[in-house]
Parts: structure tokens; C-alpha cells; sequence
């Protein structure tokens, strides 16, 4: 019988996307530090096990853009 697994996918991804967007701000922004209430990855994510639907992933994707618009509106707004 396998062990269960170390960590949870939701740990795994935050830190993913936490590491990753640091690093594309320096990168790509010029920056080495205070990243103090910046938002780079959409918030959440999408999980699924192997083999499953695939339009299940597109509609996720359309849906998680659309959700973004709304967010961009409404911080433009005010």
C-alpha cells in the first residue's frame, strides 16, 4: 500500500505560485524585495485527477477568466 501523500495540493500550489510570481517581479519588474499587496496568479486554483474531462479544464479556464474581468472592472472602479 503507498503512503499518503506529504503535502496538500493546496500547500504545493501556494507555494508554487508565491515562488514563481517573486520571481518573475524581479525578473521582469526589476524588483528584489516589498511585494507588500500585489496580486499576480488568479486566486484558487483548479485540481482534477488524471483522465478526466478535458472540456471540464476548458470551462474551468473560461469561467476563472471571466471572473478576472469582473475583479479588474470593479478595482478600476473605485
Amino acid at each position: 500500500m503507498p503512503d499518503p501523500p506529504k503535502y496538500a495540493v493546496s500547500n504545493v500550489v501556494g507555494y508554487l505560485k508565491g515562488k514563481s510570481a517573486i520571481s518573475i517581479a524581479r525578473k521582469f519588474k526589476g524588483k528584489q524585495r516589498n511585494f507588500t499587496g500585489e496580486h499576480f496568479w488568479a486566486r484558487g486554483y483548479f485540481e482534477s485527477t488524471v483522465g478526466l474531462d478535458e472540456n471540464m479544464v476548458i470551462e474551468y479556464i473560461r469561467n476563472q477568466e471571466k471572473i478576472d474581468e469582473r475583479q479588474d472592472q470593479l478595482r478600476f472602479r473605485v
